[in-house]
């Protein structure tokens, strides 16, 4: 139905940044809200940053002032700038799209995830 690519991870030092990107594709006819979960080595997948069609964010309280969420409607988009990058922040990250297959059935997709490592 729906299909989520990732990309933009890797490795970088405390205080680097990365731009994580996550296209949509398949059969949408519209997209509700875009975000970006991650999980690190044992512990809960958690919520980082997610975007409404209108433009509405939330951020987690571990990455405001850091992160900056933003999407591209007409590429079916999102993108996830993280800045001032702490080790903490090493985990992998997963692009999340709640997205209406047509104009009644409402469902979750997700992205394959892309590992971003923060070396001390």
């Amino acid at each position: 139905q729906v299909q989520l690519v990732e990309s933009g991870g890797g490795l970088m030092q405390p205080g680097g940044s990365l731009r994580l990107s996550c296209a949509a594709s398949g059969n949408i006819f519209s997209i509700n809200v875009m975000g970006w979960y991650r999980q690190a080595p044992g512990k809960q997948r958690e919520l980082v940053a997610s975007i409404t069609a209108g433009g509405r964010i939330n951020y987690a309280d571990p990455v405001k002032g850091r992160f900056a969420i933003s999407r591209d409607n007409d590429r079916k988009t999102t993108y996830l700038q993280m800045n001032s990058l702490k080790p903490e922040d090493t985990a992998v990250y997963y692009c999340k799209a709640e997205a209406y297959v047509n104009s009644y059935e409402l469902d979750d997709f997700w992205g394959q995830g892309t590992q971003v490592t923060v070396s001390s």
